[in-house]
């Protein structure tokens, strides 16, 4: 099967990990119907917009440098973020404005890894191993916060650490396939 934008050749190990990561999520998430209302309509949304993000990344970085494409993106979410004045704004102390300026900085430069890495990977590579970021958010809640995950979310983990696995093993197994074909 391949990804119609981006003539991608995405296999059984590939969607067997993201299904295995997204069962992770699930269970991590605990989704549920007694409190359902059209919030939840936020997240499919945000999907929707961050699988369009990563096909005009991986286009654009054919023909567009990374940084000028991640100086377009953070720009663009600056102007974005305009719109959140009239919900009740106020002016941050200098310490909360160095740690908001820092969470920018360090907010960009991912951004511009991950550019880098749409760039020179395949893109139904590089989205399932985003998963992991719901693994350090675990982790730095429990140091920094206090917060204890439930065997739930340590569940989930476990599921979403096993798909990167999966795909970090499937590619091994790929690139020394190509090797020894290249070779022959």
């Amino acid at each position: 099967m391949s990804i119609y934008f981006l003539n991608e050749k995405v296999g059984l190990y590939r969607w067997l990990a993201v299904m295995v990561g997204f069962i992770g999520i699930l269970i991590i998430s605990e989704p549920g119907y007694s409190s359902l209302n059209i919030y939840y309509i936020f997240p499919i949304i945000f999907c929707l917009g961050l699988s369009y993000v990563a096909i005009a990344i991986r286009q654009l970085s054919t023909t567009e440098p990374v940084w000028l494409i991640g100086l377009y993106f953070s720009f663009s979410i600056m102007l974005m973020s305009f719109f959140t004045l009239p919900q009740g704004w106020i002016m941050p102390s200098l310490k909360d404005l160095f740690l908001l300026s820092m969470v920018g900085v360090l907010g960009g430069l991912a951004n511009l890894w991950l550019t880098q890495s749409y760039k020179f990977s395949e893109v139904s590579l590089v989205t399932p191993l985003k998963y992991l970021a719901l693994i350090f958010a675990i982790i730095f809640g429990y140091l920094f916060w206090n917060e204890v995950p439930t065997t739930k979310t340590l569940t989930g983990s476990l599921l979403v650490i096993i798909s990167s696995i999966i795909i970090f093993r499937r590619e091994i197994y790929y690139k020394k396939q190509v090797s020894i074909t290249r070779h022959e």
